[in-house]
């Protein structure tokens, strides 16, 4: 059967449907937020195709009139893009200040794996571990700081508008820093005594790099979707 024989057999297909696929494939953000804000989006429609039908207005009409009155998703985009941006700073921000702590265990377990003559490279393993340590935390300082500039201190002074790229960068940096760690544990491992606790240490490392960067990507995307020169919104919680 031909396609379009195929979509007149289905029958026209639903405005709000449409409507709201439509606004979930322009917009970037968690999962579970933006999955949110779609189905409050799409009871609001509901709720108004209703109180259409309960007017008179027969329902294929109602639902065009209801997101004739929503405003086209490009209308929405720019707005509900902001508010994900923001959610996904601050998911990116709570990954990168736990990573950091994974950081300094990997180390630790590095340390363990051997001891006096048996570990090789003692002060080159500790002068890398504390400069990554530094470099991680300075990084999770900025990211510390966000659920508090987009939360309580949000309701009186604006968030800044490169605060979810400054966070993405900070989770860039830390992945960096675990992906460092990953290589240098990776050798260490072949060197120290006890090498299945480095080449443990050395896999917590690798996956927590994956998580992190995986989120430092989302949330580098999510701000340059962010429409420039607009006030980005509080979010609490």
């Amino acid at each position: 059967m031909p396609a379009g024989d195929a979509a007149a057999v289905a029958g026209p297909a639903d405005p709000v449907e449409e409507y709201t696929a439509a606004l979930a494939d322009a917009l970037h953000g968690p999962a579970r937020a933006k999955a949110r804000m779609v189905q409050e989006i799409r009871g609001g429609l509901e709720d108004t195709v209703a109180a259409y039908v309960h007017a008179g207005v027969p329902g294929p009409r109602a639902a065009r009139e209801a997101v004739r009155e929503f405003g086209s998703p490009d209308e929405l985009v720019p707005s509900c893009q902001r508010e994900l941006t923001i959610a996904q700073a601050r998911h990116t921000a709570r990954v990168v200040v736990l990573a950091v702590p994974l950081l300094i265990a990997c180390w630790w377990m590095a340390g363990r794996a051997g001891s006096g003559q048996d570990w090789l490279v003692p002060r080159a393993a500790h002068g890398l571990a504390v400069q990554l340590a530094a470099v991680a935390g300075a990084a999770a300082l900025v990211a510390a700081t966000t659920p508090a500039v987009t939360g309580v201190l949000a309701r009186r002074l604006p968030v800044p508008q490169r605060l979810p790229l400054a966070v993405a960068w900070a989770g860039t940096t830390v992945s960096v820093a675990m992906a460092v760690t990953t290589l240098a544990l990776a050798v260490a491992s072949m060197l120290a005594a006890n090498w299945p606790l480095t080449l443990l240490a050395g896999s917590l490392a690798a996956v927590s790099h994956a998580v992190v960067a995986s989120s430092a990507r989302a949330c580098r995307r999510c701000a340059r979707l962010t429409v420039t020169g607009a006030a980005l919104p509080a979010v609490n919680g």
